[in-house]
């Protein structure tokens, strides 16, 4: 395998620190077609960061926005007519929206149990879907959606964002080139310390209604612990640290890598430290079984004081020829040989606007867009896989072309979540 050198390093990161100053040029006064009529459904925290990333790219408008949290809804509603002039039309439940005249796209943000119905009911109605991670809260609801969306000709990006990282990109071009040779270990992490609220179950807030919120999931006793925001590591919901925030760190290696979905999963850990607070480990290690070489995943969420704060969110790559460490913004070659000096790139970009530049280019102009919900899918999979290897305390084998777990019925059990009533689960069983 050639070997590359620090001339060679430069010049394949050339030109990915101008890439987010390049990106956008887009402005309300230079854009000649007509805006990109946008509904937004899940008005929170991140519903409202992608919708500033797709002013920041421009030539769209917020036609309508919907959240089961009024105060949400009008909070939203003011900000966004600060961006574009006017207020958008605003509703509570998503199928309201969805009868707005002229709508092109949706932007679904909700937590996870609400992204597989709204997802299907806009590919019924034809519209483009840019859809946050992870695609499903279980892995039959994705079935359900990647086989509704291969029906249609629409424009599907998932939010992989750290798709868009420079650093994760040229990676992937220097294992795929074979600099590392043979990748023998892959080692993913996110360690971080979890801000706790009160757990202690109390009335909703007067603005929320609970019931619509915990939608087709059980109705859980509402705290802080388990509403806005905090219900990432709630397991009915959020379903903890590496569905939640890990999946990134995972889809970006399956990319890396040119992955699909492990063969098998084992999974250990617990709820150590936040006993009685969060319902999903605050530690976890997990070996996924590739193709090509084992993943290993570990996080710890609690008293995470860094010895080498540099590397608690990344991905080491060991290969035959050396290691690569990458995370958001940076990738470092550390040699095999000793005492060759290590070489160290930073790339700075705007993730979230690349990503949802990529989208609203794919819908202007009708070719797919390249996060795919098929990726969404395999991405999803992956983790979910873990959660359920978690749960019955075994290695799990998946057989990926019937999309089944093998010889464990207690796991497959686990595949499909039953729905709350009136909700009805979208996958129809098969056999």
């Amino acid at each position: 395998m050639r070997r590359i050198n620090r001339r060679d390093f430069i010049k394949t990161t050339a030109g990915t620190v101008a890439m987010g100053s390049l990106l956008h040029r887009a402005s309300g006064s230079e854009v000649t077609e007509p805006p990109i009529k946008l509904g937004l459904i899940g008005c929170g925290w991140y519903g409202m960061v992608d919708i500033k990333a797709a002013f920041k790219v421009g030539g769209v408008e917020v036609s309508a926005i919907c959240d089961v949290d009024s105060q949400h809804l009008a909070d939203s509603a003011t900000e966004i007519e600060k961006f574009q002039g006017f207020r958008p039309r605003t509703f509570k439940f998503y199928r309201e929206l969805l009868e707005t005249p002229g709508l092109n796209a949706v932007i679904i943000a909700t937590p996870p149990q609400w992204h597989a119905l709204p997802f299907l009911a806009a590919v019924a109605k034809n519209l483009d879907i840019y859809c946050e991670k992870p695609l499903a809260y279980d892995i039959r609801e994705g079935q359900a959606m990647v086989e509704a969306a291969r029906k249609k000709n629409l424009v599907i990006q998932i939010g992989f964002q750290r798709r868009q990282s420079p650093a994760i990109q040229r990676v992937r071009d220097h294992i795929q080139q074979g600099h590392l040779g043979r990748i023998i270990q892959v080692d993913a992490q996110i360690d971080y310390t979890a801000s706790m609220r009160d757990a202690t179950p109390q009335n909703p807030p007067a603005s929320l209604d609970w019931d619509l919120w915990c939608g087709p999931a059980p109705k859980i006793p509402y705290s802080p612990q388990v509403g806005h925001f905090a219900w990432r590591l709630e397991k009915t919901t959020g379903h903890g640290h590496l569905v939640d925030w890990g999946i990134h760190l995972i889809d970006a290696t399956r990319y890396i890598l040119g992955e699909t979905m492990p063969r098998s999963v084992q999974a250990s850990g617990g709820i150590y430290h936040f006993k009685d607070q969060i319902t999903t480990p605050d530690v976890l290690t997990v070996h996924f079984d590739f193709a090509k070489c084992p993943v290993f995943w570990r996080h710890r969420i609690w008293g995470a004081r860094e010895y080498t704060p540099e590397t608690a969110n990344g991905i080491f790559f060991y290969g035959e020829n050396g290691t690569i460490f990458v995370t958001d913004n940076r990738w470092v070659i550390l040699p095999k040989e000793r005492n060759k000096e290590r070489m160290e790139q930073k790339l700075e970009a705007d993730l979230g606007t690349a990503h949802m530049e990529e989208f609203l280019r794919a819908v202007r102009t009708r070719t797919p867009a390249p996060c795919t919900v098929e990726e969404g899918h395999r991405s999803t999979t992956t983790v979910k896989l873990a959660m359920i290897a978690y749960d019955v305390g075994a290695r799990i084998t998946w057989d990926e072309a019937a999309e089944q777990i093998v010889d464990n019925p207690t796991a497959a059990a686990l595949l499909k979540r039953a729905y709350r009533a009136p909700w009805k689960h979208p996958y129809v069983d098969k056999a």
